[in-house]
């Protein structure tokens, strides 16, 4: 019979023999966090690169994004389905397969090229990612103490965030360094023949991307990950009538916070490139600007890190509060300046939005016992949030670009309501429980 640890910390397992025991499933759990963190940001410098070769405005250019995030509103439930079918491993390598597929389409969107095929198969893509997540971010957050499921989900989310950091490097280099639109200066008006040739320079990038999906899947399969306990499964019909995810305030006001969070991430990382291109600000080249990227997800995963290691002494709540307070002003900042301090106050939120998904999303699913599952479906569906990026380049379009970032100020308000009053758990449920699996 397996041993049953419980995510109380109640069992006679010692803290030690529960990390040797998960230590290596989380190590390999890391690993799809840093590969949908890549993937993801990817299209920061696809963006600016999709809107030269297609000759896009603002809107047609977030509207890809929009795209991309309305697959976790179709997927979510799907995927939490799909879970209660196949079992947790085998949703992660089918996720990675299906991000796979979608990887090689971009290459055959990038040889028409067809701007339809290309949002095609970023939906593709996007939905294989939304597999992943609600598989793995609820799993993380059960293993070891409740107490501390913040500090851990933000510390494999850290590896999301080195993901995110290296992207724009490789795109830079790969798609924006080896086409004219990213290599040109802002305004550069591109021929026919440019056009087309910038478009090809989406082909190996995306190959090498779906030769790694494949790799990390065949890995995952053949890995012993430990099972969910028979507590997390979906609660019988009988059972379940008498309990209710809309008792949760922490839940029902997450579900939200996720969703208004996510515009605001998703529109500073879209729009970075084309904001500090402007003159008044940076001046740069997109193939420039691509690199600056780094440093605004780099201080997410700084962030995260040490956002790991804060809530291991304070309290989750009180620490989302003080990062959405110092998101909020460096906004009104980036708002309202010029030159290089618009552009590194711009960069600075990342260091502020670190760890807010992690933790809305853990503080989300506290104390929602045998509904974790369903709670996260919930969760992450909400981070169809993104698609509403698109609100943002409607702003951009009719007001100017940097009138468009106060929508990411009045983001950070709402996630300050959350960390002080809306994350407060109502009608806590028992613990979850994970059951280990010998390798065979």
């Amino acid at each position: 019979m397996p041993t049953v640890v419980s995510s109380s910390g109640t069992s006679a397992e010692t803290a030690q023999e529960t990390a040797i025991r998960y230590g290596p499933a989380l190590t390999l759990l890391a690993s799809l966090f840093f590969m949908w963190g890549f993937i993801t940001v990817i299209n920061n410098t696809l963006l600016p690169h999709l809107r030269s070769v297609f000759e896009l405005n603002y809107t047609q250019t977030t509207l890809i994004e929009s795209v991309w995030f309305i697959a976790y509103f179709v997927a979510s439930i799907p995927s939490a389905k799909l879970i209660e079918r196949i079992g947790y491993k085998m949703s992660l390598v089918v996720g990675l397969l299906i991000m796979a597929v979608g990887a090689l389409g971009m290459m055959l969107a990038a040889s028409i090229p067809s701007y339809g095929v290309t949002l095609t198969m970023l939906f593709v893509i996007a939905s294989g990612i939304t597999l992943l997540q609600v598989a793995a971010n609820p799993y993380v957050a059960i293993v070891g103490k409740p107490e501390t499921a913040s500090s851990r989900l933000n510390l494999v989310q850290a590896l999301n965030s080195a993901g995110t950091m290296l992207a724009p490097l490789f795109g830079a280099y790969l798609i924006l360094g080896r086409s004219k639109s990213g290599t040109s200066a802002v305004g550069t008006v591109l021929s026919e023949a440019e056009r087309m040739a910038d478009a090809q320079s989406v082909i190996l990038p995306y190959g090498l991307v779906a030769v790694v999906l494949v790799v990390l899947a065949i890995v995952i399969a053949r890995f012993p990950l430990p099972t969910m306990g028979t507590s997390n499964a979906r609660v019988a019909k009988e059972e379940r009538k008498h309990l209710s995810l809309w008792s949760h305030r922490n839940l029902v006001f997450g579900i939200p916070a996720i969703f208004i969070y996510l515009i605001a991430e998703i529109g500073v990382a879209n729009l970075f490139v084309n904001f500090v291109s402007q003159p008044d600000i940076a001046n740069l080249t997109h193939e420039q600007a691509g690199r600056y990227l780094t440093f605004l997800w780099g201080g997410m995963m700084v962030g995260r890190f040490a956002g790991s290691a804060i809530m291991q002494r304070f309290d989750p709540a009180r620490v989302l509060a003080a990062f959405s307070i110092g998101a909020f002003v460096v906004m009104m900042i980036t708002s309202f300046a010029h030159g290089p301090v618009a552009m590194w106050s711009l960069i600075l939120v990342g260091l502020f939005h670190s760890i807010m998904f992690p933790t809305i999303f853990t503080l989300g699913i506290k104390g929602l016992g045998p509904l974790t599952e369903e709670g996260s479906g919930l969760l992450v569906m909400a981070i169809a949030g993104g698609a509403l990026v698109i609100v943002q380049g409607w702003i951009a379009d009719n007001y100017g670009l940097q009138t468009s970032f106060l929508l990411t100020a009045a983001c950070e308000l709402y996630v300050l309501f959350y960390a002080l009053w809306g994350s407060k758990p109502t009608h806590a449920l028992p613990d979850e429980v994970l059951e280990p699996v010998t390798a065979p």
